[in-house]
């Protein structure tokens, strides 16, 4: 990027300059024609999925820089792709920008995307530019897995163990560091800064796929697991399983995964609070039966087994110690777009 760019505007650079542009971040041969063509291998299901990120809501110069814009805008889509079983292959990205967005936030936020996709070889095929009067980033990525070891969300059966991959809360304490930086000052540097990383560089667990589906997989056998990503917490995530599945659930509190510096800082009632229902913690919340989730658990740090699934249609948050009482959770608690 050159220097006397750095003020350029995108209405003074143009739509067909600045696709030229963004054309820079994306395979040549793959790029210019009305669609991608991305092939998949003999066998293989095609998964997509896409994610709209509006500036001001999913994120805004006082806590993103563009680079975190785009990691995070990419890795909600490939935490997507994690959740259905599927390794990516591609995303295309609509952009809408406001005439006078700088054409270095602009690249600057392709860096961020590119900085993400290419630690798991995933590459941009392309995409659309309009004009807006606010700042959206919309993706689509494209991935592929076996047609029997997809995860769905309708797959989990009673009696199975819920299992989540890494920390919760940590996003959400992350934010709340960004937007008021002058709270929390017992925290140590590297707790600081390990709550504020979680919120701006997340990372996809597309590094759990391998040990949920070991080679040699067995031909033709269903995949036991049922799942789906904690990008909107990890309370309404077990519910949409549970719902989608016919399912109820008990979950021990005490089991649930949170940074250590969170109860510390905010007390444990936020601190349980913010790993329910922060969300973007883009974590896998999994059911699966009892002898594969011991196994995960072993492999995998900071996971943990956090409950079982039941017959009985609610979920319930539960203390064996009876310190707390029992709490039903409901997707009222969590975020809500339209509220």
């Amino acid at each position: 990027m050159k220097d006397l760019d750095a003020e350029l505007s995108v209405r003074q650079l143009g739509e067909q300059s600045l696709l030229k542009r963004l054309q820079a971040f994306c395979p040549a041969d793959l790029v210019g024609d009305d669609a991608a063509v991305l092939l998949t291998q003999p066998g293989k299901s095609l998964v997509v999925t896409t994610d709209v990120l509006v500036d001001g809501v999913h994120f805004s110069d006082r806590t993103t820089s563009p680079e975190d814009a785009g990691w995070r805008a990419a890795a909600a889509n490939l935490s997507d792709l994690a959740a259905m079983g599927a390794t990516p292959i591609g995303i295309t990205v609509g952009l809408g920008l406001p005439g006078e967005r700088a054409i270095a936030w602009v690249e600057r936020l392709y860096q961020g995307l590119t900085d993400c996709l290419s630690r798991y070889n995933t590459v941009i095929v392309g995409g659309d530019v309009v004009r807006s009067p606010v700042t959206t980033v919309a993706i689509t990525a494209f991935g592929q897995a076996d047609p029997n070891r997809l995860i769905r969300r309708a797959a989990a059966q009673p009696g199975q163990a819920i299992v989540v991959t890494g920390m919760h809360g940590a996003s959400r304490a992350g934010l709340e560091l960004l937007l008021h930086p002058d709270q929390a000052q017992d925290l140590t540097p590297s707790d600081r800064d390990t709550l504020i990383r979680a919120h701006q560089h997340p990372i996809p667990r597309l590094d759990v796929l391998p040990l949920l589906f070991p080679p040699p997989l067995p031909p033709s056998t269903p995949s036991p697991i049922a799942g789906m990503d904690s990008s909107d917490g990890l309370a309404d995530a077990i519910l949409q399983i549970c719902r989608a599945s016919g399912v109820g659930a008990r979950i021990d509190r005490h089991q649930i995964p949170i940074p250590a510096a969170l109860p510390q800082w905010v007390g444990a009632k936020q601190a349980m609070k913010w790993a329910l229902y922060g969300g973007e913690d883009f974590e896998l919340v999994l059911c699966l039966p009892t002898d594969l989730a011991v196994k995960l658990v072993d492999q995998l740090d900071q996971s943990a087994m956090i409950g079982i699934t039941t017959t009985q249609p609610d979920v319930w948050l539960v203390d064996a110690s009876h310190t707390y009482p029992d709490e039903r959770l409901s997707f009222e608690q969590g975020f809500q777009h339209f509220h």
